[in-house]
């Protein structure tokens, strides 16, 4: 059989569209997850089986018996005692849902991988970041079943830690694979400054952040309180007292629903500030049309994210305003792993395409 070089197009080619799937794959599960969360439906199914859990309940006798599981917890006990089989039938269909393409995302990660190793067309270096980013997503399995055990026994809902730390490497991984996918591209380069680079680069990881501090209001459901903007709390920066009384001090900053909120409250305008003054700098340097093109998506993105979470939090965070806003906080993620990604490349690649070598003896021109 013959094997093409690992740098052949229709190799690269092959690669770059596989894991673009598997990258919108990920986007369609962190958002059906996002819906579990608002529909407190992830503790609807009490036990984790990779493998059986595959199959959902097929008769009555079966149902009954996992909502007697279910019955058998906290949440169900203290919120949702009323509840009837049929409403249960609801939860448990979104939670199993985000588990089967939990696993969908890793078969269609892991099965051409495997067939692409095969084949000998995965580069070296590009091979190590490939197994690292598979390993990364068992990780994130193991880590979603930690999450849901934390509220099945002692609360009626999973730690607002595991929440957060459970999306942003969901996240995280998600920016790793647009990365890979889009650094296989083959694209014209031109030299950047510095300066556009690092804040762009800035920017996503500032956007990743964000999503670890927009999970933590979730997990506490802190966007049902201080419903008001631009004051919170009755002002535009609370007292100290209220930001502060947990003890030790750290725990306000994860657990004090005022802090928390606060802290994405300011987060966001920083980005907001940093992505505008990138745009007027890209503007000014003058490069090529996609950078420009690039800061100018990032910076309406971030606007209009700003607007939808500004509308959520009036609104006491409705499902569908909620899930909008989680949906664009991808959205805006995904714009800025691509816009810092096209200036990282364009400075790599002007690097690359710089004579090597050569040396212009002093005073010549």
């Amino acid at each position: 059989m013959t094997k093409p070089a690992p740098s052949s197009a229709p190799a690269r080619r092959a690669i770059r569209v596989w894991l673009l799937v598997v990258a919108a794959l990920m986007v369609v599960t962190v958002v059906v997850g996002g819906a579990t969360r608002l529909t407190e439906s992830g503790l609807s199914i009490v036990e984790w089986k990779p493998v059986t859990g595959v199959i959902p309940p097929l008769s009555q006798e079966a149902w009954r018996a996992e909502f007697g599981k279910y019955q058998q917890i906290p949440q169900y006990r203290e919120l949702n005692r009323s509840m009837n089989l049929g409403e249960f039938k609801t939860i448990y269909w979104w939670e199993w849902s985000h588990r089967m393409l939990a696993r969908l995302v890793g078969a269609a990660f892991l099965l051409p991988f495997l067939f692409f190793l095969w084949r000998g067309w995965i580069e070296p270096g590009l091979k190590a970041r490939l197994w690292a980013l598979f390993g990364g997503g068992a990780l994130l399995g193991a880590v979603g079943w930690w999450m849901v055990s934390s509220g099945l026994a002692g609360r009626v809902s999973v730690s607002q830690y595991r929440l957060a730390f459970h999306l942003t490497l969901a996240c995280a991984i998600y920016a790793a694979i647009l990365w890979t996918a889009r650094g296989l591209a083959i694209r014209a380069f031109e030299a950047v400054p510095r300066r556009l680079r690092l804040t762009a680069a800035s920017l996503a990881m500032l956007v990743l952040a964000q999503i670890y501090l927009g999970a933590l209001v979730a997990g506490l459901d802190a966007g049902l309180v201080f419903n008001t903007w631009p004051q919170i709390d009755g002002a535009l920066i609370p007292s100290a007292e209220r930001l502060w009384f947990e003890s030790p001090a750290w725990r306000n900053l994860f657990e004090n629903t005022l802090t928390v909120q606060f802290d994405h409250r300011m987060v966001a305008y920083a980005i907001w500030i940093v992505a505008a003054l990138h745009l007027v700098d890209v503007i000014r340097a003058r490069p090529g049309g996609a950078v420009r093109n690039g800061a100018l998506a990032l910076a309406c993105a971030v606007t209009l994210q700003a607007g939808i979470g500004i509308v959520t939090l009036l609104h006491q965070a409705p499902v569908p305003l909620a899930l909008l806003h989680q949906i664009m906080g991808i959205v805006v993620l995904t714009v800025a792993v691509i816009h810092a990604e096209r200036l990282a490349q364009q400075h790599a690649g002007a690097i690359a395409a710089e004579p090597i070598g050569v040396s212009i003896p002093r005073g010549t021109t």
